[in-house]
C-alpha cells in the first residue's frame, strides 16, 4: 500500500482510531494484522518470506541468550545466512547469473544461462537489515531476546517503516511497542503535521520532478548538456523529496501512535563534505553499515591505507545494497572514492584555506563547501538514476556539450527581457526566464511555474528548519495564522498533488 494512495487515507485513520480504542494488551495484534494487510497489498505471497525470517530470528534470539562460545556463533550465523540468503536469491541471483555467463563467454567456456522470473519483494533490503539488527544486538548483549513472538514480528513488520525504513534497532523500538500509549493532542497533531509535510514533498515536488527527469533519462542520447544537467539537478531534488517525504510520513504516522522512530534525514544538501552528507542522508542505513561493517573491519583504528580500504569497501557494498546493477556499484564506489580523497587531501585544503584567508569568512567557506559537496553528490546521482551503465557514461560524457549556443541564446533572451521591463513590467523578465527553460523540457509554462513556486516554499522551510525548530517556532504564532498555514498546505497537496501527473508515482526506495 502506498502512503500517497486513497487506500492509505482510509487505512491510517481506521487503524489509528481502533488502536486508541482497544485495550493495550490487544494493540500489538491490531498493529501486526494491519502491517500484514499493508504489506500484502503489494504481492500477498511474499509475506511468507517475512514469516520465515521472523521465525528463524525469533528462535535465534532465544538461542543466543541460551548458548555460549562456538554454538552461540553458529546460531548467529544461521540467522545471518537465512536473512542474507533470502536477500541474495531474490535480489542478486539473476544479476550474478548473467555476469557469470558473460565472464564464461569471454574466456571461452560454455555457461548455461538460466534466469528466473523473480519479482523483488517490496522493501526486502530494509526489513532484512532490520531483522539482522535484532540478532546481532542480542548476540552482542545489547538487547534481550524477545520472548513474545508477536512483538518481534511487529518490530520487523511495523507498517510505517516496513518497506522503506528507517531501519530501526531493537533498543529503540521494541520497548516502545510494549509501552502503553495514550492519546496526547499535541503529539498526535505534530505527527499529522509531519505527515502532511512529507506528503507535500512527495506528491507536489517529487512527483512533479518526474516530468522533467524521465523524458531525458529514458532516452539521454536525444539530449545535450543543458537538458542533461537540468534533468540531473531535478533528480537530485526528486530523490530527496521522495525519500525524505516517505520518512516524514513514516515518522509522523508512528508518532501519532506514540512511537518515536529515528530521524532519517537531516538537511543533507546543506552538508559541507561528503562525510557530513552521509551523517545527514539515510541516517539509519549509514549507521547500520558503520556499526555492522565499517567498525568490524577496523574502522579508523588502523593504518591510513587500511582505513581508506575500509571506507571504500563499505560504500561499495552500500551501492550494491541499493540494487543489482553496475550503476549502483559505481555510485557507491564514487562516494567511497570521494571520502578516501577527502581523507588524503584534508591537510592540503586546510592549508589552502589558511593561505587564501578563506577561513576568515565562515559564511563564504560554508557556501563554497556546500556547493562543492552538492555538485559531487549530484554527479554521482547520474549513475544512481541511469537505466544502464552505457546511459550513465553517455550522460557524463555529454554534460558539457551544447552549452555555448544555449548560453548565447539565453543571454540574448535575458538581455531583451531586461530591456522590455521598462514597458511591460516584471512580466517581460518572467517571460524571458520561461523562454530560457522551455528548451530543457516539454512541459507547459503552468507546470514550470507551479513547480518553481513549490520549490521556493521547500527551500524556505528547509532553511528555517536547518536554523532551528520550525514547528516549534510556528506554534508560537497566532492560532489563526497557524490554521491558515495548515489549511493552505493541505489545499496545495490536494490540488497540485493530483494535477499534471499521468500516473501515481511509487516511492523510489520501494524498489530496494
Amino acid at each position: 500500500m502506498l502512503f500517497n494512495s486513497a487506500a492509505f487515507l482510509i487505512f491510517f485513520p481506521v487503524v489509528t482510531t481502533a488502536y486508541f480504542l482497544l485495550p493495550h494488551r490487544f494493540r500489538w495484534l491490531l498493529l501486526l494484522a494491519a502491517s500484514c494487510y499493508f504489506y500484502m497489498a503489494f504481492i500477498p505471497k511474499y509475506i511468507l518470506i517475512l514469516a520465515i525470517t521472523i521465525t528463524v530470528d525469533y528462535f535465534a534470539g532465544l538461542g543466543l541468550e541460551k548458548y555460549e562460545g562456538r554454538t552461540k556463533r553458529w546460531v548467529l550465523m544461521a540467522s545471518i545466512l537465512t536473512n542474507i540468503g533470502m536477500l541474495a536469491f531474490f535480489k542478486y541471483f539473476n544479476f550474478a547469473n548473467e555476469n557469470l555467463a558473460q565472464l564464461a563467454n569471454f574466456i571461452g567456456w560454455n555457461y548455461p544461462l538460466h534466469s528466473l522470473a523473480i519479482i523483488l519483494p517490496i522493501g526486502l533490503s530494509f526489513h532484512t537489515f532490520q531483522s539482522l539488527s535484532y540478532t546481532i544486538e542480542v548476540y552482542r548483549g545489547r538487547q534481550q531476546a524477545e520472548r513474545h513472538f508477536g512483538y518481534l514480528a511487529l518490530y520487523v513488520m511495523y507498517y510505517p517503516q516496513l518497506v522503506a525504513g528507517p531501519i530501526e534497532r531493537p533498543q529503540n523500538i521494541l520497548h516502545q511497542l510494549h509501552t502503553e500509549q495514550h492519546f496526547e493532542y499535541r503529539r498526535v497533531t505534530d505527527g499529522l503535521k509531519w505527515m502532511a509535510w512529507g506528503m507535500f514533498k512527495k506528491v507536489v515536488i517529487a512527483d512533479r520532478m518526474v516530468l522533467f527527469v524521465n523524458p531525458v533519462y529514458n532516452d539521454p542520447t536525444q539530449h545535450t548538456g543543458p537538458a542533461l544537467v537540468f534533468a540531473t539537478l531535478a533528480f537530485a531534488v526528486q530523490i530527496y523529496c521522495d525519500f525524505s517525504g516517505y520518512s516524514d510520513i513514516a515518522l509522523g504516522s508512528a508518532q501519532v501512535m506514540g512511537v518515536k522512530l529515528i530521524k532519517n534525514f537531516d538537511h543533507p544538501y546543506f552538508a559541507r563534505s561528503i562525510s557530513e552528507f552521509w551523517r545527514r542522508w539515510h541516517i539509519s542505513l549509514s549507521t547500520w553499515f558503520r556499526d555492522y561493517l565499517y567498525i568490524p573491519l577496523g574502522g579508523n583504528r588502523v593504518t591510513k591505507p587500511r582505513w581508506a580500504f575500509n571506507l571504500f569497501i563499505t560504500f561499495l557494498i552500500s551501492g550494491l545494497w541499493h540494487g543489482a546493477n553496475w550503476t549502483y556499484v559505481i555510485w557507491g564506489a564514487l562516494h567511497g572514492a570521494y571520502l578516501v580523497l577527502s581523507l588524503l587531501t584534508e591537510p592540503f585544503w586546510k592549508r589552502l584555506s589558511e593561505l587564501t584567508r578563506l577561513d576568515r569568512f565562515p559564511r563564504l567557506t560554508f557556501a563554497l563547501a556546500a556547493l562543492t559537496t552538492f555538485a559531487l553528490v549530484t554527479f554521482a546521482w547520474i549513475f544512481f538514476r541511469a537505466a544502464s551503465l552505457s546511459d550513465a557514461l553517455y550522460i557524463t560524457r555529454h554534460l558539457v556539450s551544447g552549452w555555448p549556443s544555449y548560453l548565447a541564446q539565453s543571454w540574448h533572451v535575458l538581455g531583451k527581457g531586461f530591456q522590455q521591463t521598462a514597458h511591460l513590467g516584471p512580466y517581460a523578465l518572467v517571460n524571458a526566464l520561461f523562454t530560457i527553460l522551455e528548451p530543457l523540457t516539454d512541459e507547459s509554462r503552468t507546470v514550470i511555474a507551479l513547480t518553481a513556486l513549490a520549490l521556493i516554499l521547500l527551500i524556505v522551510v528547509e532553511v528555517l528548519q536547518y536554523r532551528g525548530n520550525f514547528l516549534e517556532q510556528l506554534r508560537q504564532k497566532p492560532v489563526y495564522l497557524r490554521r491558515v498555514v495548515y489549511a493552505s498546505l493541505i489545499a496545495v497537496i490536494l490540488i497540485l498533488g493530483t494535477s499534471y501527473a499521468s500516473v501515481q508515482q511509487a516511492f523510489i526506495y520501494f524498489q530496494f
